[in-house]
């Protein structure tokens, strides 16, 4: 399901309001995975091991893995069984992330510019510790599938604490930031599915030049655009007046980032 969800993103973004929306959503239970072969098999058909070194992936490299993917511009997010992909926008209308949602698990995604000859992880994780323990949160330094990441305990507007877990990946030119929340922050079992399906992110640089740390720029999905478009041309139709549909009367103030409509993709 794309969903639209007003906020802004950057390297160090805490992500409160992901982890308040996913406590309000309704609880789906979601067995644990034992091995890597019986998580390639909850995602789809070809039922095979994923090698989580190997991704995610430059647009440049990405196999032919026959994973179908939402194409947001500089993200390719993969579209897996039972779960959904949602699409962050900004107040000024920029779609600035992706999440994932697993039952009750979510997995932010950011994208960003980086040098070609150096990673940015180890700093923008030491400022998202510092941020975090200033706030009132907390933020340990472990080890896990894509290298050190962070073991957290984010601020909420509650004024209680949520946890998380902060987990980068750098490549030459960009950096791939994942934020993990709700079950999946805690569970291992329940992390499983989406730390898979980060291995299967394929980033879209471009050639362009950047400066680090820069966001990577997303779009909304073509098939959205497209969907919009249509209810737009609708509504212009059924609201013509006597003027006709050319009247300044008639044409309708429309913004696909404003009123677009729910998509659901089911698999």
């Amino acid at each position: 399901m794309f969903r639209r969800r007003r906020r802004t993103a950057g390297p160090e973004d805490l992500g409160d309001e992901a982890i308040e929306e996913q406590e309000s959503d309704e609880a789906v239970a979601q067995p644990g995975i034992e091995s890597q072969a019986e998580a390639a098999a909850e995602l789809g058909e070809s039922a095979e091991p994923v090698d989580l070194a190997g991704g995610p992936y430059d647009s440049e490299e990405v196999p032919d893995d026959g994973v179908p993917r939402l194409d947001l511009g500089g993200l390719l997010v993969p579209i897996l069984d039972g779960m959904e992909v949602r699409v962050d926008v900004d107040p000024q209308g920029q779609v600035v992330a992706a999440t994932l949602v697993d039952g009750t698990s979510m997995m932010q995604l950011g994208a960003f510019a980086a040098p070609r000859s150096a990673g940015i992880w180890d700093e923008v994780r030491s400022e998202i510790a510092d941020t975090l323990r200033s706030a009132g949160g907390s933020a340990d330094e472990v080890g896990g599938p894509y290298g050190t990441e962070l073991n957290a305990r984010v601020p909420t507007e509650s004024g209680e604490t949520a946890p998380a877990r902060f987990l980068g990946v750098d490549r030459p030119r960009w950096f791939l930031r994942a934020l993990l929340s709700g079950a999946a922050a805690v569970d291992a079992g329940k992390a499983e599915r989406l730390e898979t399906a980060l291995g299967l992110v394929v980033v879209a640089r471009g050639t362009e030049a950047m400066p680090a740390r820069d966001p990577i720029p997303l779009r909304l999905p073509q098939e959205a655009l497209d969907a919009a478009a249509a209810q737009a041309a609708a509504g212009a139709v059924e609201d013509s007046g006597p003027e006709g549909p050319g009247s300044p009367a008639s044409q309708p103030d429309f913004n696909p980032l404003e009123r677009g409509p729910e998509i659901t993709e089911t698999r």
